[in-house]
């Protein structure tokens, strides 16, 4: 008896030093509306590119034309705004539920880490973007982006360093395949964000 007390007395400690250093209350119904918006975005800008390459006689196989440029742009924006909203908002809900506080100490190391790398992968890419060297961008932006969850997930939950080592295997892949750089931006930011976000609702949003 004394000793199933004891192990309880440890799980409950190890649950409090969880939330005084781990952001716990991440939603994983936003990772999956993020992957959503991502798709809608992909599949618009598609479309648009494929009209400009029909237009201008381009090669048959995808390439980000200059003309495409700020569209892709504006849309990765509005993509990324919708998804940081989602994000916010639905993780503000799930704290509150838990009576935990959504902005603290955890919360802003978490921000820190994720925001370093994100922030040196977006000036290395505006770098290719001024020197038209659109075909590394989706490579790049997937390998940072996947650097930074990785970098992140030592405060909030496990999946999401799952999530970044999968982005960033994707980013890498793509390095082989620079034409198809829709379809792998498709993969990581749409894709792997649904299935991990699924992960992330049905064994944390649940309970």
């Amino acid at each position: 008896m004394e000793s199933k007390d004891y192990l309880k007395d440890l799980n409950e400690i190890k649950h409090l030093m969880d939330k005084s250093s781990r952001f716990m209350s991440l939603s994983g119904l936003s990772g999956i509306l993020a992957g959503i918006y991502a798709l809608t975005g992909t599949y618009f800008v598609n479309i648009i590119i494929r009209n400009i390459r029909e237009e201008s006689n381009a090669f048959e196989r995808f390439v980000i034309a200059y003309n495409s440029v700020l569209t892709l742009i504006l849309i990765a924006f509005g993509v990324l705004l919708l998804s940081v909203i989602t994000a916010i908002y639905l993780s503000w809900r799930k704290a509150k539920k838990h009576n935990e506080s959504l902005w603290d100490a955890a919360s802003k190391r978490l921000l820190i880490n994720f925001m370093i790398p994100l922030i040196t992968g977006g000036f290395f890419i505006i770098f290719l973007v001024e020197k038209e060297m659109f075909t590394l961008v989706a490579p790049l932006t997937l390998a940072f982006y996947g650097l930074a969850l990785v970098n992140a997930s030592k405060y909030t939950l496990s999946y999401i360093r799952y999530l970044g080592l999968t982005i960033v295997a994707l980013g890498l892949i793509s390095l082989w395949f620079l034409s198809y750089g829709l379809l792998f931006w498709a993969l990581g930011f749409g894709v792997c964000h649904i299935i991990y976000g699924a992960l992330m609702h049905f064994k944390y949003d649940k309970k």
